[in-house]
């Protein structure tokens, strides 16, 4: 369920996205679009990858408080090329698994 199917796997193919590369999903960006992460807290370091078709986050902070999910939602804001506040949670506020909405 990733912002309707736009992010199709291919054959084995792995598609690492550093932190950094700010707006390298960016084809997914459309308002109303749904993005299911699967995330990792306690990470060496953060990191966004996209493995056929599921996008999975590893961030080093601690899911305490919400601060795992306040950098989720900031790395993929920046891979996104969008401001933060333009995402809202959707589903998985304790979860690893997770639903992102553009607004």
């Amino acid at each position: 369920m990733l912002a309707a199917g736009k992010l199709k796997p291919s054959s084995g193919t792995v598609q690492t996205l550093m932190a950094t590369q700010k707006g390298s999903l960016s084809h997914l960006a459309e308002s109303g679009a749904e993005i299911a992460v699967r995330v990792t807290p306690r990470a060496s370091r953060n990191a966004l990858r996209v493995e056929g078709g599921v996008v999975r986050v590893w961030v080093s902070c601690a899911p305490e408080g919400g601060k795992a999910n306040r950098e989720v939602a900031k790395l993929l804001a920046r891979a996104l090329g969008v401001p933060k506040t333009r995402l809202e949670l959707v589903r998985g506020t304790a979860s690893r698994d997770k639903l992102f909405r553009l607004s």
